[in-house]
């Protein structure tokens, strides 16, 4: 029978692209800007560029020292090269018609009292426009590009500071010879877009230059720069997993990849069979979808002849107006060939922009300023003709055509709401660092005081290309409703391009703290005040599921959106990605939420309801009963979902069980209630919706009163499993409604 399964990248994945095993990574250039001394930094050196010998640096630069580094920060981000106009690098590649590798590294950096994280510069390579209007904001970034060298091997990387901003820098720079074969010589590549394939590219590795966005060690840990050939790091797979593995040779497993709309990538997918202990019939094969429309057939014993060889296959794939990339890999129906994928390369290709690389010979400059002067007396004799024939029809009805206006995204709220920047600086003490008390995907958090009030302030970081919409969400949602067990928005701000939200001090931190948190100096909570807690959030989020016709789906509930104030009250925050519930339940959605939590319905069928969140508050329950992590990657595989592995245990609970590393530490008889919190957990974690409760029910289950608990029970036992019951009645009365927790 075919299986599918996926496996680990191997460690000699970088051999999968390059075509001679002989290569030997440059020893340049690795460059340590705005410094005079060599820095070793993931076993290679990098060299000052004060007084450098092997490279030149021209235009407007100065070189500068970090002031105020924090102690753990890698001396290659203490200082830095900064521009205060356009300036280059140049540099010389070891050999023609080969391709370069250029990574860019930005940290956070302050000198003499400026601040640059905020700056904004434009990069380009050799007329290709890498960065454009890039701002790293308070996060390190290292940004990868790939282009072609061909007849000259001089090449420059320019920086140029854009925005308004008066200057730009970096930190680092990696610049080296790639193999030559790093892309194949074929003519043409097949190319394909959400509709379908629509025909071949030509000239791909001549006329484009690329900016790896993914790269991904399929249903393997991640690789760092130091295990790779060409440097290169490789994500683990399940963060874009959007299907579970599955022996069924009927399903397929898809990955999904957020990309830019309107763009073309390369498509490089790896394969080798490492489980196969003898070559495959030529002719066995299994399946590879792009988009899940066009169906190429993977044959490895036709491909290689040689026992667990390594290969891949490049496409060219348009995104047009969508802003996600998916593949998928599947059994045939018949056929015994294992299934397997074992790396994603995604690339976003790049035009030359058919500006001429200021490097190349300098007399070609000549023929520039002829055809300089000749367009010029063109455009002279055009502009005086057209002046001759407008003055004779200047009488004429004058007809004014409005351009269209340029489209600005505003938050039409209520502006009570609005703080301002400098309010929200003497708040935070003009964001100390020793403020934060938090930090996310989307920004830090700090502590502050506004008017005397404490109050958390969430700061999205600036020039970063998502959260803007999250940003206007959260305003949208909390400008609308008012709960006691929703966090209330006080303000937010959006001077200066920021993106500041301002919300109530909850002094207790998240619930995740209290249960399996860092910090030791927290006082354990007990059962009863983690019922009382789950209560709080259930009430929360019943208001946010009624609280309109539509209602409102959070999709991120977990525990570290669920705050405590200090009295211990529970409230739900975070509404970044909720959304109105106003949509067909079959309408396509992406998937967006917190691994672990997430509902294997949504993620399965793309399909967004209520119960979803349902499903997520479910997770939290367990959390609370467990005192472990959702996802725990320390833990074997089978007890690595809190979720999937609970049900091993469900009903059957005894002073003596264990579940994944964790043992009661003692019997906490909780004779109604507990044993109502365990069946209602179960519940909320049905994955098919019709089964599963909506927080309506849920509410009315949590809240009836404890004498009730049995008839209860057995009314769970039907919303779980229709008219399956779970136990027989004398059973309960045998284990005399006894639970046993951990606490």
């Amino acid at each position: 029978m075919a299986y599918t399964l996926c496996f680990s990248l191997l460690i000699f994945l970088s051999s999968l692209s390059l075509a001679s095993s002989q290569y030997v990574l440059p020893d340049h250039y690795f460059i340590n800007c705005g410094s005079n001394s060599d820095v070793d930094f993931t076993n290679r050196k990098f060299v000052g560029d004060v007084n450098p010998s092997t490279f030149s640096i021209s235009g407007g630069h100065v070189a500068a020292e970090n002031n105020n580094p924090a102690t753990n920060t890698p001396d290659i981000y203490r200082s830095a090269r900064v521009f205060n106009k356009k300036s280059w690098y140049e540099l010389e590649a070891d050999e023609i018609n080969t391709f370069v590798m250029v990574r860019l590294h930005f940290s956070e950096f302050s000198s003499n009292g400026f601040e640059f994280s905020n700056s904004k510069l434009d990069v380009s390579v050799s007329g290709f426009s890498m960065l454009s209007g890039f701002s790293m904001g308070n996060v390190t970034w290292i940004r990868e590009f790939i282009f072609p060298i061909r007849s000259e091997r001089k090449f420059r990387i320019e920086f140029t500071p854009s925005g308004g901003s008066s200057s730009a820098f970096v930190n680092a720079i990696e610049a080296f010879t790639t193999p030559s074969n790093l892309f194949r010589p074929t003519p043409s590549f097949p190319r394909f877009s959400p509709a379908g394939k629509i025909g071949y590219l030509d000239n791909l590795t001549s006329d484009y230059a690329f900016n790896p966005i993914h790269r991904v060690n399929v249903g393997g840990q991640t690789i760092n720069v130091d295990r790779d050939t060409l440097r290169r790091t490789w994500r683990p797979a399940d963060v874009y997993n959007t299907a579970k593995q599955s022996t069924n040779s009927l399903v397929n497993i898809t990955w999904n990849f957020n990309v830019n709309e309107n763009a073309m990538y390369l498509v490089r997918v790896h394969f080798c069979d490492i489980i196969s202990t003898a070559l495959v019939d030529p002719n066995d094969a299994f399946n590879f979808f792009v988009y899940s429309h066009h169906k190429e057939e993977i044959q490895p014993g036709n491909t290689m002849d040689v026992l667990q060889a390594p290969f891949y296959l490049d496409l060219v794939v348009e995104s047009t107006d969508s802003d996600r990339l998916n593949i998928s890999i599947g059994a045939i129906r018949g056929n015994n060939q294992p299934v397997f994928l074992n790396g994603v390369e995604i690339m976003e290709m790049l035009k030359n922009s058919g500006v001429r690389d200021p490097a190349k010979k300098k007399g070609r400059s000549v023929f520039i300023v002829v055809g300089c002067v000749l367009a010029g007396v063109a455009f002279l004799l055009v502009l005086l003709a057209g002046f001759f024939i407008g003055s004779r029809y200047g009488k004429q009805k004058q007809v004014v055509v409005g351009a269209k206006p340029e489209f600005h995204t505003s938050i039409n709220v209520d502006f009570n709401l609005r703080v301002s920047f400098d309010d929200i600086l003497q708040a935070t003490d003009n964001f100390d660092e020793n403020l934060i008390i938090g930090r996310g995907g989307f920004g830090k958090v700090y502590k502050g005081t506004l008017h005397g009030t404490k109050v958390a302030v969430k700061r999205g970081q600036q020039g970063h290309g998502q959260g803007r919409q999250e940003f206007i969400t959260e305003i949208m949602v909390f400008s609308q409703i008012r709960h006691k067990h929703l966090v209330s928005l006080i303000g937010y701000c959006d001077e200066n391009s920021e993106m500041l939200l301002v919300y109530e001090f909850m002094e207790n931190g998240t619930l995740q703290d209290h249960l399996y948190g860092n910090s030791t100096d927290l006082p354990r909570l007990s059962w009863e005040q983690r019922l009382e807690i789950c209560i709080s959030a259930t009430r929360g989020l019943h208001y946010l599921h009624t609280c309109s016709k539509a209602g409102i789906i959070h999709r991120d509930v977990k525990s570290t959106n669920i705050l405590l104030n200090e009295h211990y009250v529970a409230k739900v925050a975070d509404f970044w990605i909720s959304r109105l519930d106003n949509v067909n339940e079959g309408e396509m959605s992406d998937v967006k939420g917190s691994f672990g939590y997430l509902d294997p319905e949504y993620v399965r069928c793309m399909k967004l309801t209520q119960k979803s969140d349902v499903y997520s508050f479910g997770v939290v329950l367990l959390e609370v009963l467990c005192a472990r992590p959702a996802l725990d990657h320390r833990l074997p595989v089978k007890e690595m979902n809190l979720a999937g592995g609970i049900f091993a245990l469900y009903f059957d609970l005894t002073p003596h069980s264990s579940f994944c590393g964790f043992t009661p530490i003692f019997p906490y008889a909780i004779i109604d209630r507990t044993s109502l919190y365990r069946g209602s957990s179960h519940s909320c974690l049905l994955c098919r919706s019709p089964l599963a409760p909506s927080i309506d029910r849920f509410f009315s289950i949590v809240f009836l009163p404890t004498r009730f608990c049995s008839t209860l029970l057995l009314e769970i036992k039907f919303l779980s499993l229709g008219s399956t019951p779970l136990h027989s009645a004398p059973d309960w009365k045998e284990k005399k409604q006894t639970c046993y927790c951990w606490i």
